[in-house]
């Protein structure tokens, strides 16, 4: 393996979750460590609107400029 390309074959990793040893591509998670976080954490997707923006008005006018 080349610095800066994807491993070709899978490796025995320790799940950091379980402690289980599986056989992955990648290091993390196994497959079914996976799928129960994807079951419990995922949301379902909401629906945001935006206020109407209102300018703060924290400036007061000074004597001056407002002397006529």
């Amino acid at each position: 393996m080349t610095l800066g390309s994807l491993p070709e074959a899978d490796i025995e990793v320790v799940c950091p979750r379980c402690g289980g040893s599986s056989l992955e591509r990648f290091y993390g998670p196994c497959d079914s460590c996976r799928a129960d976080l994807r079951a419990t954490i995922s949301k379902d997707k909401t629906e945001l609107t935006a206020s109407e923006y209102v300018p703060k008005m924290n400036v007061t006018p000074n004597a001056v400029a407002s002397k006529e």
